[in-house]
């Protein structure tokens, strides 16, 4: 799973997220970042509000929270969410040594970011792509 931090800079560069069930996310500013919550029509379901999408908490007794409005939400994506993210520029992911490498090709030149967690190395390389700093 990406970081937290890292889940917080793609939000900050303006990753968009349109919830579906089997989604990962965390909810900011409420003490529960550590806590992991899926969209599952089960326990947590999408519902639109007019212009607004909010996040409902169903059949949760032990929650005081029935709901908190995607903008209070963090994603967590998954790797094959982040690799279809990356589009065009993937090339690859490798095991180099005790790390993953996900290689991405952006105007002719290559890239590689490593980390020990293949959705992180992913997450980094989308992090690059979205912002163009190395």
């Amino acid at each position: 799973m990406i970081s937290i931090h890292t889940a917080r800079s793609l939000r900050d560069c303006g990753l968009r997220w349109t919830p579906a069930s089997g989604d990962r996310f965390f909810v900011v500013d409420r003490g529960m970042d550590a806590d992991v919550f899926v969209v599952s029509e089960m326990t947590v379901e999408v519902h639109r509000l007019g212009d607004r999408q909010v996040l409902g908490f169903n059949g949760t007794t032990e929650w005081a929270l029935d709901s908190v409005d995607d903008q209070d939400a963090v994603w967590l994506p998954r790797e094959n969410q982040l690799r279809e993210l990356l589009a065009g520029t993937f090339r690859s992911l490798q095991r180099v040594a005790d790390q993953w490498q996900v290689e991405i090709e952006v105007s002719g030149r290559l890239a590689n970011f490593r980390d020990s967690d293949a959705e992180q190395a992913y997450a980094l390389a989308l992090l690059q792509l979205i912002t163009g700093e190395s």
